[in-house]
């Protein structure tokens, strides 16, 4: 058998739109994990914030892996290890903090399972916070995280106020920092060059397989570089038509059991 690796975004590929992952959906991947296929999360999300899905999957049991951040951190559930780290340069956060301030600017990172907060609560961070089921820590500075693993910084507003801020960031910080929206009303600040394609390369090397041995399923533009890398990108149904295109395959939606007919033919040779 020849093992492959199954890289998912979440939102819009592996849960519906319930934010669940159906029965079909689950059943499937944990076939093939008991067959001893590798299986993948990859999302924009903090580590802690994939907790509840590893755990529905099992993946400490049959050694997942989650990449967060998207990109910036690579997790062996089976044994907590991060085995591949992209972090934030020490000044970046309290520089955040300043402008959001100055701004009036929603702010956060994250450390663990908590959502540091440094600015005043908006109902985008009341949102992160309850997407990822995170305890909130109002943060005065961040001068104390220093020489602290932070992946990402968000920035929320208003989406017309987001994109102008956005732009305005993304020119200061050019080839140093990547900044980009990932909603209208969230900016998403992580180290220069983090990315979903990266980091299943520095994957594939700790497992020692190939990148024609990976399939990889997304619906944003976020997931545009792990689908034109990986061996066979994988397009929902539910995607946009820029991801559809530059996709090997459409499969169905989300809310289809979009994942079960790529993984029966191109896992389970199952015509």
């Amino acid at each position: 058998m020849q093992r492959k690796v199954l890289v998912l975004d979440i939102d819009g590929t592996l849960t519906n739109s319930k934010k669940e992952i159906t029965p079909a959906t689950r059943e499937a991947l944990m076939t093939i994990q008991r067959m001893g296929h590798v299986v993948v999360l990859a999302s924009g999300r903090p580590t802690g914030g994939l907790r509840m899905i590893t755990e529905a999957l099992d993946f400490p049991r049959y050694g997942g892996y989650t990449i967060s951040y998207n990109g910036a951190c690579v997790t062996d559930t089976a044994t907590g290890e991060d085995v591949f780290k992209n972090a934030l340069p020490d000044y970046v956060a309290q520089w955040m903090q300043d402008y959001a301030r100055d701004y009036q600017l929603g702010m956060c990172s994250y450390v663990g399972n908590e959502l540091l907060c440094g600015t005043r609560s908006d109902r985008y961070l009341e949102r992160e916070a309850t997407l990822n089921r995170f305890e909130v820590t109002q943060v005065e500075s961040f001068a104390p995280f220093f020489r602290t693993d932070l992946y990402k910084v968000l920035l929320t507003a208003q989406p017309t106020r987001a994109q102008e801020h956005e732009h305005r960031l993304a020119r200061r910080f050019v080839n140093r920092l990547s900044i980009y929206r990932s909603e209208p009303y969230f900016i998403e600040v992580m180290a220069r060059g983090v990315n979903k394609a990266d980091a299943i390369a520095g994957l594939l090397e700790r497992l020692g397989l190939e990148r024609e041995d990976t399939i990889a399923c997304g619906d944003g533009l976020n997931d545009l570089g792990m689908l034109r890398y990986a061996g066979l990108g994988v397009a929902m149904g539910n995607a946009q038509q820029s991801v559809k295109a530059a996709a090997d395959v459409v499969t169905g939606s989300n809310d289809e059991d979009g994942l079960v007919p790529v993984i029966e033919r191109y896992i389970l040779g199952r015509d």
